[in-house]
């Protein structure tokens, strides 16, 4: 991608799944990365399969110190973010009836507001110097009802909102956009489905599997680069065409 090389690049969630694909995608266009991950375990296994990673760093993205101290070491390893790619979240998949308040808070807490005060930390640095690039991970469940995801849902719809009025407040100086994959198989997604809900799954996407992490990854590349200098403000959906077809309302409640 043109542009990309020498960037210096800030991954949240970076060391599984979809994050995990992105870091080395960076890594591969010659960019400097950092990771920024909750899990010990995840830290200490991306660092050895990436040891040409700029930093490895720790932080619970819902606490504001938390996110502020990690992005002033990503600074200091790296001399500044160029490119944020704001993409930690959980899920929890259970009955909306049976949701409890501190579930709702914990996803939330980092789907919606981690990523906001990761974007506004991110923001407040490239706007001082003068560009930048915020890429945040939505889902197609932010724009589509998805039954047992009521909590992820909302943060998603909430991810792709905050999007859309940071790109027209940020501009031109700092370019904002989301992506919303689809069903990637991810390390998350394997934990919560069994094979025969995934095979469920893809009988009812058109392109009849789910997203490679590096696929996504390819689009997180493209986004950051300058061959999308045009591009912000806007949510950008990889799902194979499954939301085209209307096939996320045909679930059953089983």
């Amino acid at each position: 991608m043109r542009g990309l090389k020498g960037k210096n690049v800030l991954v949240t969630g970076g060391a599984n799944g979809i994050g995990r694909a992105t870091t080395q995608r960076f890594l591969e266009e010659g960019c400097s990365v950092c990771v920024l991950d909750y899990s010990a375990e995840a830290r200490v296994r991306v660092a050895r399969e990436l040891p040409e990673l700029s930093g490895v760093l720790d932080a619970d993205v819902s606490n504001l110190e938390q996110v502020q101290a990690a992005f002033r070491e990503a600074i200091s390893l790296m001399g500044s973010v160029d490119v944020l790619i704001n993409n930690a979240g959980i899920s929890i998949r259970h009955d909306f009836l049976d949701i409890t308040p501190e579930e709702w808070d914990q996803v939330l807490g980092v789907n919606l507001k981690g990523v906001f005060f990761m974007a506004q930390t991110a923001a407040r640095h490239m706007m001082e110097k003068g560009s930048g690039v915020i890429l945040n991970t939505a889902s197609t469940g932010g724009n589509n009802g998805y039954p047992h995801y009521a909590d992820y849902c909302a943060s998603k719809g909430g991810v792709i909102a905050l999007t859309q009025a940071m790109a027209l407040e940020l501009a031109p100086v700092v370019r904002v956009n989301a992506i919303s994959p689809g069903y990637v198989l991810t390390p998350m997604q394997r934990a919560e489905y069994s094979d025969e809900m995934l095979d469920a799954v893809n009988r009812k996407i058109p392109m009849g599997r789910h997203a490679k992490p590096e696929e996504i990854a390819a689009l997180f590349a493209y986004l950051a680069s300058e061959d999308a200098a045009f591009a912000t403000g806007h949510e950008y959906v990889m799902d194979g065409a499954e939301t085209t077809g209307g096939l996320c309302s045909q679930w059953t409640h089983e």
